[in-house]
């Protein structure tokens, strides 16, 4: 009862007028980010930060238009996907499979519409999951001591480079560089400067927000530039929308397996919606008794995907608020907003800021329902906004990114950096090289750093104490296995995949 007692607290800060306002601003802005190709929900996420510090919003409302942009992105990418076979991010690269076939049968809309309900159910049942199981994992996060948040912190590492690279020797380079950022500035423990090369600037450190504004909004800029905007969209035609409710029905089962597969793949730190999606539409392609014809245009297999990426993003929450290890990329964004704005994630949020849990879980259930009602009658309009050429898009972005940070900190220095982060998120892209783990090094490193030191002075330089307790060998054997396991994993990935097309 206590918990429904506490959602009902969550919905009376949820349902204020200006949390309804920025829930449905946040739903339309993320499915316009989801469905521009390779923006995605990381970066959608990224770009609004600014824009939330600049329009003064306490932690609850950063966070409910935060999260409103996050599964806004997450519906959006299907959009792409369907109509132009781009995948809006890489959760929606499944999706591409078999619903730019059913598109170009002429049944775009039924895919769309389908794809909509699919990732409703996905994203609602994730986020009831999420309101049960986060607050009794925050009481296990207790047992957690300075050696077992040396593990956790190692786990989300290694298996965050996880499918999404192509190579785990780049993850852990990029893991290596997102450490080193995070070691400039003054040494915790002993006060003294490290890496800033004697600028003033970099004392206090870089802020996690130029970086990730940097490396996601301002390499899509160059990346744009090289390519001299030759990624705008040649779209297939709409035809009438209708609810293809036989398709739903047919589907029903899809959905909620799907949603268990992706809520599980969620819960793993650094596995995230790909992995999520990836599963759903395997497991439904395997059991199936019509086989083949996936890849050329079923609609379970734009349920599953869908259903699967979409609960796998609500699954990714439940670390990053009881242990403040982000599940995914994007919520690597949101960890970063979360102590921006003083707020701890951990097993004391659920205790000293209720409402900004509660309030957040209660937004995640308003914007489900919301992004339903809105994403069937606006398909056209979302069409429509595919068309817009990207030279007339991206200088928009560019402006944003630059005013956000500047209100921020009042510091042209940071612009530069941002500018520096941009050439380096573009020089990685370049080597096929992940940004993701460089921003959770920047992220985590001081907290991976503090764990380790800690352990250490308490156990009087013992390193065996890091393998001390049950809990901490647990996340030690996870980790390896997080590492190892994508090697094998990449392999049956390729399979289908080659297969289908």
């Amino acid at each position: 009862m206590d918990t429904i007692s506490l959602l009902m607290q969550g919905f009376d800060v949820a349902l204020t007028p200006t949390n309804l306002m920025l829930a449905v601003a946040g739903c339309i802005i993320g499915t316009i980010v989801g469905a521009l190709p390779g923006l995605g929900p990381s970066n959608g996420v990224a770009l609004l930060i600014p824009l939330a510090f600049s329009m003064g919003l306490d932690a609850t409302e950063s966070l409910v238009l935060m999260t409103s942009v996050y599964y806004g992105a997450m519906y959006g990418g299907r959009i792409s996907s369907i109509l132009l076979n781009v995948p809006g991010d890489e959760p929606a690269l499944m999706t591409t499979l078999d619903g730019y076939p059913m598109a170009k049968q002429g049944r775009a809309g039924d895919a769309l519409v389908l794809s909509g309900v699919a990732s409703f159910v996905g994203a609602f049942l994730a986020t009831i999951g999420l309101m049960f199981l986060a607050p009794t994992l925050a009481q296990v996060a207790y047992l957690f001591g300075p050696a077992e948040y040396f593990a956790l912190y190692l786990l989300a590492f290694s298996t965050l480079g996880g499918l999404a690279s192509k190579s785990q020797a780049k993850a852990v380079l990029a893991s290596c560089i997102g450490l080193g950022i995070a070691m400039i500035g003054l040494d915790n423990f002993s006060g003294m400067p490290r890496l800033t090369g004697g600028s003033m600037h970099l004392m206090d450190g870089v802020d996690f927000l130029v970086a990730i504004v940097g490396l996601f909004a301002i390499t899509e800029v160059f990346v744009f530039i090289e390519s001299h905007g030759k990624e705008s969209s040649i779209g297939v035609t709409l035809n009438k929308i209708t609810i293809p409710i036989k398709e739903i029905l047919g589907s029903t089962v899809t959905m909620l397996r799907s949603t268990v597969i992706g809520f599980i793949a969620g819960i793993l730190p650094g596995a995230g919606a790909s992995l999520g999606s990836f599963l759903a539409y395997s497991a439904e392609k395997s059991i199936a008794k019509d086989k083949e014809t996936f890849g050329t245009g079923n609609p379970k297999g734009v349920a599953a995907p869908e259903a699967g990426n979409n609960a796998a993003a609500g699954g990714a929450l439940v670390p990053m608020l009881t242990l403040g290890v982000p599940g995914s990329g994007t919520t690597a964004v949101l960890l970063a907003l979360l102590m921006t704005l003083n707020i701890t994630p951990g097993p004391l949020l659920f205790e000293e800021r209720p409402e900004v849990v509660w309030g957040l879980i209660a937004a995640l259930l308003i914007a489900n329902v919301m992004l339903l009602v809105l994403n069937v009658p606006l398909v056209k309009l979302f069409v429509k906004i595919l068309m817009v050429p990207p030279r007339v898009l991206l200088p928009g972005v560019t402006m944003v990114s630059f005013v956000g940070i500047y209100s921020l900190s009042g510091s042209s220095f940071d612009l530069l950096l941002m500018i520096g982060f941009g050439v380096l998120g573009y020089v990685l892209r370049k080597l096929d090289i992940p940004t993701v783990p460089i921003i959770l090094g920047i992220l985590l490193g001081n907290h991976m750093e503090d764990s380790l030191r800690r352990a250490m002075v308490v156990s009087g330089g013992e390193w065996q104490y890091l393998f001390s307790s049950w809990i901490a060998i647990v996340l030690w054997i996870a980790a390896m296995v997080g590492f190892t396991a994508p090697l094998f994993l990449r392999n049956l990935i390729k399979k289908p995949t080659a297969h289908d097309h």
